[in-house]
């Protein structure tokens, strides 16, 4: 599934959801370097969503990337911005940093596909002493009515599916990925305690804003056609009954944490 989002980059790039400019500038603003633009390295760089938010907080980013596709529409700058992106394909578990150090490694909806630990070590490797590490992820916060709406829909369409997306509060699931990270950045031993922050903002959908960010989704990738286009069919009728459009609350959640800085003390 890591790997499907590429075959539709450019509806990717352009329905998916960017993040809010107050987590970018307490991400940057916590970056300890010396330098006027900071390094940043970008995980799962994908179209270069966040990599153009940090280039634009006045960062120079290199983007990894395990899809092809996905690196050639960010280094082209999509063709729907002003140019485009430096980046490497590979996993970033076995990708090789060449003696490069960066001053934060970000990841953005992407750390869930990497193992936790190797990636985290991963990143202690590539970030400089004091160098940050920062993981994040946009949650959909839904209102009561369309949260039942729409579960009401994938009932309907997809009855013997062990996962509802909209059953049950978003952030529950979630909860299980920052888990993971907190607890891969651990068990490297190479950087201080992990903290946790939480950023709350929202977004207007119209109808068909909403459905073409639902066709990027992973589950969407997976589906049957025919599936698909009865998913998309019953969600547009749920978003009809409110009115042709409706607000999105999103929370984004960071787990970010400084690679630590070695004790040359010789006391």
């Amino acid at each position: 599934m890591a790997e499907s989002f590429g075959s539709d980059a450019e509806r990717y790039d352009r329905a998916r959801p960017r993040y809010p400019d107050a987590m970018v500038e307490a991400i940057t603003a916590a970056i300890a370097t010396a330098t006027p633009r900071p390094d940043v390295l970008d995980v799962g760089v994908g179209t270069g969503i966040a990599a153009r938010q940090f280039q634009a907080a006045g960062c120079t980013v290199l983007g990894v990337d395990v899809d092809a596709r996905m690196a050639e529409f960010a280094r082209r700058g999509g063709g729907l911005h002003g140019g485009g992106l430096e980046v490497e394909v590979a996993a970033f578990e076995s990708w090789d940093p060449a003696g490069r150090t960066f001053d934060a490694v970000i990841a953005a909806q992407t750390w869930h596909w990497i193992d936790p630990v190797a990636g985290a070590a991963k990143a202690a490797e590539a970030l400089r002493p004091g160098g940050r590490l920062a993981v994040f992820w946009n949650v959909f916060q839904p209102s009561p009515d369309i949260a039942e709406a729409f579960a009401e829909v994938y009932r309907r369409v997809l009855p013997d599916s062990p996962r509802n997306p909209w059953a049950k509060p978003a952030l529950d699931p979630y909860s299980a990925l920052f888990t993971r990270a907190v607890d891969g950045i651990r068990q490297t031993g190479a950087f201080g305690e992990p903290e946790q922050r939480r950023f709350d903002w929202e977004r207007a959908y119209t109808r068909e804003e909403w459905l073409d960010q639902l066709r990027t989704g992973g589950d969407a990738g997976q589906m049957p056609p025919a599936k698909l286009a009865e998913l998309l069919t019953g969600t547009g009728t749920a978003i009809d009954a409110v009115g042709g459009g409706f607000t999105m609350p999103y929370a984004t959640v960071v787990v970010t944490a400084a690679r630590a800085i070695a004790n040359t003390s010789t006391a």
